[in-house]
C-alpha cells in the first residue's frame, strides 16, 4: 500500500484521470455550505471527477458582520456572502464552523484513500480575529472571561501585525479539511477532528502539501473551511489566526489502497496523525501509524521503524483545545536515500 506520494507519482497512477481532469469553482452561499457537522448523509452540492480541481470559497469564524464591524472591520472588507449566509442558513450545529461542501468525487468508494493536493490558498480579506471564550481553551480558570480581537493583514508582504513591534509571518491554511465520517456516526460535530479529519488544526498543511483522508462514505463528501492566516503548535486560546481564504484542491481517489487515520505528505516531511480526548492516546496513534508507514513504505523492520521514529521523527502537539486533541508525527524525507 502506498499512500503518502509524490505529486508526480500521483498523476502517474491515474493518466485517464488527468488527461479529461477539469476545474471548477463552487463559492460560498446560503445553498452550497453546511453549518457545523459533517454526514455521510449531507447532499453534494457539487459533483466533480478524480483528477479535477476545484476552487473553493470559504468563511472565517470571525462571526456576522455586526460583530466584526463592532471590532473595528471596516464593512467594505467583510466578503458579501458572510451576511447572506449568516442570515439564511437556519439549520445549524451541532459545531459552529460554517464548512463549504460537500463536494462529491464521483469514484471515491468507501474503503478508498482520497488524495487531497492543496495546490493554493489565497487570503481574501485584510484581517484576522483571535479570540477566548469564558470556560473554554487551554487554561480556563487563568483567563475567566472572553477577549476578542482584530489583527490586520498585510497580504502584500504576508505578515500580520499582531500588535506594536510585533509581525508575525502568514502561513495560510485550512483549520477544517475532511471527508463524511461512517454513516453510523450520524451528523458529526465540526469541532473535534477524527478518522475523517475535519478540524485538525494542523498548521502544515499549507499550499503544496498533499493530504490523504480514508473514505467511509460513497462519493467521500469534502468539506472545508475555517480558515487561518497562521497558527501556532497547540492553539491554546481556541482560535488562530482566523481568517477569509480560498483554496485550490485538486483531488485524486486511490482503490486498492486503505487508511485508518489521515495522514499527509509536504515537500520535506511524511506527516501522521491521532485524534482522541486523552493527548497520550492520541500520541500513541500517531506514532503507531508512523511505524505502519515505515515499516509498509520504507520496508524497514518494525523494531527498525520504532527505532528510527525515536531518533529522527519529530512528534508535536498539533491542537489543544477541539475536543479531541491532535498530534502529528514528521518524518524527514532527506534521510532515506
Amino acid at each position: 500500500m502506498r499512500v503518502f506520494l509524490a505529486l508526480a507519482a500521483s498523476l502517474a497512477l491515474a493518466p485517464a484521470a488527468a488527461a479529461q481532469s477539469s476545474t471548477a469553482t463552487l463559492s460560498a452561499s446560503p445553498a452550497t455550505v453546511v453549518w457545523g457537522y459533517y454526514s455521510a448523509k449531507a447532499k453534494p452540492v457539487l459533483t466533480v471527477h478524480s483528477g479535477d480541481t476545484v476552487r473553493i470559497q470559504t468563511l472565517s469564524t470571525c462571526g456576522p458582520n455586526e460583530r466584526m464591524q463592532e471590532e473595528g472591520v471596516a464593512a467594505a472588507d467583510i466578503p458579501a456572502y458572510n451576511a447572506e449566509i449568516y442570515r439564511e442558513v437556519k439549520d445549524r450545529g451541532p459545531g459552529g464552523h460554517i464548512l463549504t461542501g460537500p463536494v462529491e468525487i464521483a469514484e471515491a468508494e468507501i474503503g478508498d484513500v482520497l488524495e487531497v493536493q492543496i495546490v493554493k490558498i489565497d487570503i481574501d480579506v485584510p484581517f484576522a480575529c483571535n479570540g477566548f471564550c469564558v470556560g473554554r481553551g487551554f487554561l480556563p480558570n487563568d483567563f475567566p472571561y472572553s477577549r476578542r480581537k482584530i489583527i490586520p493583514l498585510d497580504r502584500e508582504h504576508m505578515i500580520a501585525n499582531f500588535a506594536p513591534g510585533v509581525e508575525l509571518p502568514l502561513r495560510p491554511f485550512f483549520g477544517s479539511m475532511g471527508v463524511a465520517p461512517p454513516e453510523s456516526a450520524g451528523r458529526y460535530d465540526s469541532a473535534p477532528p477524527w478518522m475523517h479529519g475535519g478540524n485538525m488544526d494542523n498548521k502544515e498543511l499549507v499550499a503544496g502539501t498533499t493530504l490523504y483522508l480514508p473514505v467511509h462514505a460513497k462519493g467521500a463528501l469534502f468539506e472545508v473551511g475555517d480558515g487561518h492566516a497562521g497558527q501556532g503548535n497547540g492553539e491554546v486560546d481556541t482560535t488562530a489566526l482566523e481568517t477569509f481564504l480560498s483554496g485550490t484542491f485538486r483531488f485524486v481517489v486511490h482503490k486498492d489502497r486503505h487508511l485508518l487515520w489521515p495522514r499527509a505528505e509536504t515537500p520535506a516531511s511524511y506527516i501522521s496523525m491521532g485524534f482522541s480526548p486523552d493527548l497520550k492516546e492520541a500520541t500513541t496513534l500517531a506514532v503507531r501509524d508512523m511505524i505502519n508507514f515505515l515499516v509498509e513504505e520504507k520496508h524497514l523492520s518494525r523494531d527498525e521503524a520504532y527505532m528510527l521514529t525515536s531518533v529522527a521523527v519529530d512528534v508535536d502537539i498539533t491542537q489543544l483545545v477541539d475536543g479531541n486533541v491532535g498530534v502529528h508525527a514528521m518524518c524527514p524525507k532527506g534521510i532515506f536515500k
